[in-house]
């Protein structure tokens, strides 16, 4: 069992940054690939970035990539999101995942999920 606890959404002016963290319980987190999705209202939720286990191998939607930097952190048992240049389209419900499929794009292939946190990017 993996329980997430995403933090550091908040309200921010296009063009600004934010972080975001996950923190995981669980003695398996290392085993884990992670990812992040995000929800808008009325839309489905879509792909952000993952990143293997062992953090050597990351994946993005050409909508963030250049822009957002996924990493994490073993030690620590956390994923992090450094998302600069926001956009107002940014604005979303983000969620963090775990998980051990081959998609790492796919929502279906993450079993533990957080609770999610707010981004909103101000125009």
């Amino acid at each position: 069992q993996v329980q997430l606890v995403e933090s550091g959404g908040g309200l921010v002016q296009a063009g600004g940054s934010l972080r975001l963290s996950c923190a995981a319980s669980g003695r398996t987190f290392s085993s884990y690939a992670m990812g992040w999705f995000r929800q808008a209202p009325g839309k489905e939720r879509e792909f952000v970035a993952a990143i293997s286990w062992s953090g050597g191998s990351t994946y993005y939607a050409d909508s963030v990539k250049g822009r957002f930097t996924i990493s994490r952190d073993n030690a620590k048992n956390t994923v992090y999101l450094q998302m600069n240049s926001l956009k107002p389209e940014d604005t979303a419900v983000y969620y963090c995942a775990a998980g051990d499929g081959l998609d790492r794009r796919s929502l279906y292939e993450y079993d533990y999920w957080g609770q999610g946190t707010q981004v909103t990017v101000s125009s």
